[in-house]
């Protein structure tokens, strides 16, 4: 039995696609099938960025292609890799002697494809440098980067790398903006309901009322931080020491707090929620320096939110705040 506005369970990624960029035809457009590209190419002489990921997470992460963020999403069906294949044809269609920047979230089937791609690429004389991300706490503040998966912290990093290709920054800078980045920003998922595969009605997770799970993952995955359900300021404060720990913030640092909705929490709540984040992280003087509340990576219907702290340069706050963004969702996370 159908739960969800949709067709036939095979097409929805491609018919997501399709309305996605009919509805946004003056900022992106299909170039292959799966593969959404900015409307306005920037010129070969600039670094392309390129991400890839399955559907299922709207707007991540095809909403943040466009002019001053990613030059190209390829996106694979629900909750699953677009395979090595499809990222091929794309990094064939942006090959450029100033070279592409592959960002890639750290899921074993985004960096299986990504690899094979890199490989394939590399014997056509494409150049790729390949970016991981891997936010996710939720295994332990001890656990290795390699074992860490990737959560919402890819969209501001999407903000900043576009802004500094756009702004004619070398594949070597912008990778090591990207890193810099990348080992400063810290994510952690909460949620106390459960969500659906579109494709076949599975229940992913699901969570007896009266409980909620810290730590929850990209796809639903449980993160071993089952507990009775506490309040939003109590949830603010908890997740707060874990990121800030990892972290290791202190007093001077200036920093981004970002409250993404995994589906189908209010407004409300996520605001509810910010308010204490920010004031915790005030109390601990460190300057919040860019702030948003918004959907920017689903999980369906799951009930819940991502908590995405970073401590940031300067030049990482000139790239969120100072340059113009045209992709369907920038507002969500920059200028």
């Amino acid at each position: 039995m159908k739960t969800k506005f949709i067709n036939e369970a095979n097409n929805i990624t491609k018919e997501l696609l399709e309305g996605f960029t009919m509805a946004y035809a003056d900022q992106v457009k299909l170039a292959k099938e799966n593969i959404v590209v900015r409307k306005n190419s920037k010129s070969e002489d600039k670094v392309a960025v390129i991400t890839l990921g399955g559907a299922g997470h709207e707007p991540a992460l095809s909403g943040f292609v466009g002019d001053g963020m990613l030059d190209c999403s390829v996106v694979g069906d629900i909750f699953a890799a677009p395979g090595a294949q499809r990222l091929f044809e794309a990094l064939q269609l942006f090959k450029r002697e100033a070279g592409i920047l592959l960002v890639v979230l750290n899921h074993s089937g985004d960096i299986m494809s990504a690899n094979m791609a890199s490989q394939l690429a590399g014997r056509v004389g494409i150049k790729v440098k390949m970016l991981i991300t891997h936010d996710d706490i939720s295994a332990g503040l001890d656990t290795p980067d390699d074992d860490r998966r990737g959560l919402a912290g890819c969209i501001p990093l999407f903000k900043i790398l576009g802004a500094a290709a756009d702004a004619g920054k070398s594949i070597d800078e912008l990778y090591e903006l990207g890193e810099r980045f990348n080992k400063n920003v810290a994510t952690l998922g909460t949620a106390m309901g459960k969500c659906t595969h579109p494709q076949n009605n599975t229940i992913i997770s699901d969570l007896p009322e009266g409980e909620m799970e810290i730590g929850m993952g990209q796809h639903g995955e449980g993160g071993g931080g089952r507990q009775a359900l506490i309040s939003a300021d109590d949830t603010a404060e908890k997740m707060v020491e874990l990121l800030a720990t990892k972290l290791q913030l202190k007093a001077g640092d200036k920093t981004i707090l970002i409250i993404n909705g995994t589906g189908s929490t209010t407004l409300m709540e996520m605001s509810i929620v910010y308010r204490r984040a920010a004031q915790v992280l005030q109390e601990k003087g460190t300057e919040v320096v860019f702030g948003r509340i918004d959907e920017i990576l689903t999980v369906q219907e799951q009930h819940g939110f991502q908590m995405i702290i970073a401590r940031v340069d300067d030049d990482h706050i000139n790239y969120l705040k100072n340059y113009m963004s045209n992709a369907p969702y920038w507002t969500a996370i920059g200028k």
